[in-house]
C-alpha cells in the first residue's frame, strides 16, 4: 500500500488537514495536543546537564525562555494552525522550497531521534536502574535485556493505534511534571531544614563561557513544540487547538526546566554535580529530609525517571516517524512502501520498525565501544547525529517566512502578535538562536577562542579538532548523501516502466 499526500495546490489553498494518508483517525483533542508537546519537550536527562552550568545556567534558561521560547512558540502557533497536514514540517519545507529540500530537511530531523533513543536516552536510563533499583552492571546480559526492552517498548508504543498510543504519551507528560514537582518541593523542604547551602557558593551572573556551553543544550531542550503537528491530520481541530496547546505546553515547559534546575542548585554546589547523574544524585540528597522513607522514595522516583525517558522516546517516535513516513509515502525516500500506514492501526508501521532497527544498532555499537580508543571517535558521531535536529530548523524556520508570503491567501486563525513586523522580528531572534546553536554544536571552542574563554578541546572531547571535524562533518555529509539517494532512489521507482 502505498499514500497521496496532498498536493501544494490543495494545501496552500485550504490548509485544511486532508483524507490524503488513508487510515488515518482524527483522535486527538487540545489536551492530547497539549500532552504529547509536553511528553517531547521536557527533556528529564538534560536536566542535570543544565545545572552543571551553575547559577547561570538559571539565567540563560530565563533568558533563552524569553527570547527564543517565547517567539519560536508563536511562529509555531501561527504555522500549525494553518498548515495542519500530516507531516507537520515535511509539509511545510516541501512547499515552501520543494520536495527535494524537504526530504533531506526531514531526514535531519528523523534520525536525531531514534540515534537519541538508542544513545543517551537509553544508558541514562540504564544509568538510572543500576544505580537506584537493581544493578545490571555494564555489558552484562542484564543490561542488555534492560536496553532492549527500553528501546522497542518505546517503539512499540508508537506502533499502536494513536487512539491507544496518546494515553501513554499522556502519562509520560503527567509523569514528567509529577517527577519534577517531586524534586523541587523536596529541595525545598531540604533546603527550609538545612539551608540553601548552593545558593553561597554560586552566582547568577552569566559569562561568555557559560553562555556557548549551554545554549546547545537549551535549545535542544526548547524545540519541538511543533512536533504535533506531525500528526496534524489525526487531530480534530487542529485550527482551534494548536495554537492553545501551544502556548501551554510551552508555559509548562520553561516552568519544568527553570524550577527544578534552580531547586538543585539551591542546595547542591554546582561542582557536584555531574550531568546526567546529577539529578538523581540531587535526589538522593533532598529526599533525606524523609528519614527513613528517602530510600523508597528515591527508588520511585528512579522508575518514574526511567518511565519519563521511555514516553519521550515514544513521543518523538510517534511524531518524527510520521514525519519520515510522509517523506517516503511523497517519493522523496527510497520506496513509497516505507510511507505506509497501517490500514488497522493507523501508523507508519515500516517507518517505526527502521527507527526501532536503527536504535538498536546505536545501543549495540555504543554499547561496545564505550570503552577503548574507538569510544571518543563514536562519542563524537553520536553527538553530531543527536545535533542533526537541531540544523534541520536552519531550513525548517526559514520555511515558515517563506509560507507567508507565497500563501498570504491560507486563512491563519491565529497570528503572530505585531502583525508583519511582530512575524520578522520573532522569525529572525529565532533563526539567530538556531544558527548560534548549530555553529557551537558543529565548531566548539572556535567562539570561545575568539571571546577568550578558555577551552581545552582534546580534554573535552578525547580527539583532536581536525579528528573531530572530520568525523563531525563527515556525518552530516553521509547523512545528507543518504538523502540524496533515497531521493534518487524513489525517483526512479515512481518512472513507468515500459
Amino acid at each position: 500500500m502505498s499514500t497521496t499526500p496532498t498536493s501544494d495546490a490543495q494545501a496552500a489553498a485550504t490548509a485544511e488537514g486532508t483524507d490524503s494518508v488513508p487510515h488515518l483517525h482524527r483522535s486527538l483533542g487540545r489536551a492530547d495536543i497539549m500532552a504529547l508537546g509536553v511528553a517531547a519537550v521536557i527533556s528529564a536527562d538534560v536536566i542535570g546537564q543544565i545545572a552543571t552550568g551553575g547559577g547561570e545556567a538559571v539565567t540563560w534558561t530565563l533568558v533563552l525562555a524569553l527570547f527564543f521560547l517565547v517567539p519560536y512558540a508563536l511562529l509555531f502557533a501561527e504555522t500549525g494552525a494553518a498548515f495542519p497536514q500530516e507531516g507537520g514540517p515535511y509539509v511545510w519545507v516541501k512547499l515552501a522550497y520543494g520536495r527535494t529540500a524537504s526530504a533531506l530537511t526531514t531526514l535531519l530531523y528523523w534520525v536525531t531521534n531514534p540515534v537519541w533513543l538508542g544513545g543517551s536516552l537509553v544508558f541514562a536510563a540504564a544509568q538510572a536502574w543500576d544505580g537506584h533499583v537493581t544493578k545490571l552492571g555494564s555489558g552484562t546480559p542484564a543490561d542488555y535485556t534492560f536496553k532492549l526492552v527500553f528501546i522497542w517498548i518505546s517503539i512499540l508504543s508508537a506502533v499502536i493505534s494513536l487512539r491507544r498510543g496518546k494515553w501513554i504519551t499522556t502519562l509520560g507528560a503527567l509523569a514528567k511534571v509529577a517527577l519534577m514537582l517531586v524534586i523541587t518541593t523536596s529541595a525545598l523542604v531540604y533546603g527550609l531544614q538545612h539551608g540553601f547551602a548552593g545558593l553561597h557558593s554560586t552566582t547568577f551572573s552569566p559569562t561568555a563561557g557559560g553562555f556557548l556551553a549551554l545554549v546547545p543544550i537549551l535549545l535542544f531542550a526548547y524545540v519541538g513544540f511543533e512536533a504535533p503537528n506531525a500528526a496534524g491530520e489525526e487531530m480534530r481541530n487542529a485550527k482551534r487547538d494548536v495554537p492553545i496547546s501551544i502556548g501551554v505546553s510551552g508555559t509548562v515547559a520553561a516552568c519544568c526546566y527553570l524550577l527544578p534546575v534552580l531547586a538543585i542548585l539551591a542546595v547542591v554546589p554546582a561542582q557536584q554535580i555531574t550531568g546526567v547523574a546529577g539529578f538523581l544524585d540531587a535526589a538522593s540528597l533532598v529526599f533525606g529530609s524523609y528519614g527513613s522513607a528517602g530510600g523508597a522514595l528515591l527508588t520511585a522516583t528512579s522508575v518514574l525517571f526511567v518511565l519519563v525517558l521511555m514516553t519521550q522516546g515514544s513521543a518523538w517516535m510517534i511524531v518524527s516517524d510520521r514525519m519520515q513516513a510522509m517523506a517516503a509515502a511523497d517519493g522523496g525516500f527510497f520506496s513509497r512502501a516505507l510511507g505506509a500506514f497501517h490500514p488497522r492501526l493507523g501508523t507508519p508501521v515500516r517507518m517505526n520498525l527502521l527507527s526501532g532497527v536503527t536504535a538498536t544498532s546505536f545501543m549495540l555499537a555504543a554499547t561496545l565501544l564505550v570503552n577503548g580508543s574507538t569510544a571518543a571517535v563514536f562519542k563524537v558521531v553520536l553527538t553530531v547525529a543527536v545535533t542533526t535536529l537541531l540544523l534541520s530548523y536552519l531550513v525548517v524556520i526559514p520555511a515558515l517566512g517563506t509560507l507567508r508570503r507565497r500563501h498570504a491567501e491560507v486563512p491563519r486563525p491565529y497570528r503572530v502578535p505585531g502583525g508583519a513586523w511582530g512575524f520578522r522580528i520573532s522569525l529572525g531572534l529565532v533563526y539567530l538562536w538556531i544558527v548560534l546553536g548549530s555553529w557551537v554544536a558543529l565548531f566548539p571552542g572556535v567562539l570561545e577562542r575568539l571571546l577568550g574563554v578558555p577551552y581545552d578541546f582534546t580534554g573535552t572531547w578525547g580527539v583532536s579538532r581536525s579528528v573531530f571535524e572530520a568525523f563531525t562533518l563527515g556525518t552530516v555529509a553521509v547523512l545528507l548523501a543518504v538523502g540524496v539517494l533515497g531521493r534518487l532512489v524513489a525517483a526512479r521507482l515512481d518512472q513507468p516502466r515500459g
